[in-house]
């Protein structure tokens, strides 16, 4: 008698193929965040030619396909996000983007690539599934509000038990599969100040309420939020990204616009921050003579692994993988909309590794040159395969 594994195996292999043929027609023609409308059609057409499956559009641009077992059991939830980024690509293989200025530069024409090849192959296990597994095409997972909230209130995380994502890694070596126990990613918030100031010539500042120099002594001060106002035991970001102020050599402005982020995990200190940093900017502009406005934007929340499904997925890793190829991570200041469905019903985000030294895949995410090892795709597929069947209960 054939063993599951071996069955499992042998239509990975069979699907290989495919998986990277996706992946690499998906590289050639990426979208934006909230554009991804010839990739959701591609991947609403892919799925109408497998069986079994019951397809919808929850969103503009996203897909989900639900596969019904033939027996009640659990829902389970497998995630890859589509979208791309808004950079030139550098690389030179075949299938560079066609689309100028836009660039799949974090992976997602790879998980969306795993996920279809997940659900041809589950499509055809119908018969072994107890339960239902949803597959949810995410659209706009780098673009705040991002897509994962659109799709929860959408529904398709109705009465789901367990929700899994998989997020290809090239600062990892291919092989690897990173988990976390508890908080993974980083809530991440934005901010923008403006100091109004008083303009003038360059060469009378007496006469002006300089907003550059203002500008200048907040973002120093800034830095005191996570230096001495945070526990350092605490992970914390405070980064000033974006300047904005004047526009020729001998002109003071009237106003300068400051920009960031903040990462954090604590949701106490994720309160705290914005308070922080109006107290520094107001009583700056207040000592110097000048005004301000505020703005301060919650953006993406820290992704939560619960226990029990995390235990689970190391369990798989190390089952069909092998106890060395277990990487523990600790959380990242990066963050994931994955967030919003994890908030939903308990789940685990895991990352592949798909790094290669030797085949000059270096390059970090968001990068122009930003690549991955196509043999981590098999990798990804065969988790998400053996782990739908673990968290089924099967």
């Amino acid at each position: 008698m054939v063993s599951k594994m071996t069955m499992f195996q042998d239509l990975i292999e069979e699907v290989k193929d495919e998986v990277i043929g996706w992946r690499r027609y998906l590289h050639k023609y990426p979208e934006l965040s909230f554009q991804e409308e010839k990739t959701a059609q591609f991947v609403y057409e892919t799925l109408q030619s497998f069986r079994n499956l019951e397809i919808s559009r929850p969103t503009k641009t996203s897909v989900m396909a639900r596969l019904i077992g033939q027996q009640p059991g659990k829902i389970i939830a497998l995630r890859a996000d589509m979208d791309a980024l808004p950079i030139e690509e550098e690389n030179d293989f075949d299938f560079v983007s066609k689309n100028s200025g836009v660039m799949h530069a974090c992976g997602h024409d790879g998980h969306t690539a795993m996920l279809l090849g997940t659900a041809k192959i589950l499509t055809l296990l119908k018969h072994e599934i107890k339960g239902e597994v949803r597959f949810l095409f995410q659209h706009a997972e780098e673009l705040f509000p991002g897509g994962a909230q659109e799709m929860v209130k959408a529904g398709v995380m109705k009465k789901v038990d367990n929700v899994i994502g998989i997020h290809l890694m090239s600062t990892i070596p291919l092989g690897k599969i990173g988990l976390t126990f508890g908080a993974m990613t980083a809530a991440a918030d934005t901010f923008d100040i403006t100091i109004q100031g008083n303009g003038g010539h360059a060469s009378q500042p007496q006469e002006t309420v300089d907003p550059i120099v203002i500008g200048s002594q907040v973002v120093s001060h800034l830095q005191n939020i996570v230096a001495r106002n945070n526990d350092p035991l605490e992970k914390l970001v405070v980064s000033v990204t974006k300047i904005h102020g004047g526009s020729t050599y001998n002109v003071i402005p009237h106003s300068l616009t400051l920009s960031g982020s903040v990462r954090s995990f604590n949701p106490e200190i994720r309160k705290k921050v914005p308070l922080l940093i109006q107290r520094i900017v107001k009583g700056i502009t207040e000592a110097h003579g000048a005004s301000y406005h505020f703005d301060y934007h919650f953006g993406y929340s820290p992704t939560i692994n619960e226990k029990e499904v995390t235990k689970a997925i190391e369990e798989t890793v190390r089952d069909i993988f092998g106890e060395e190829y277990l990487l523990q991570m600790p959380p990242l200041m990066a963050s994931e909309d994955f967030s919003a469905l994890a908030k939903e019903a308990p789940g685990c985000f895991v990352f592949v590794g798909s790094g290669n030294v030797a085949k000059g895949i270096v390059y970090p995410h968001h990068h122009p040159r930003f690549t991955f090892d196509e043999e981590a795709l098999e990798r990804g597929v065969k988790l998400f395969v053996h782990s739908a069947f673990k968290l089924l209960g099967q």
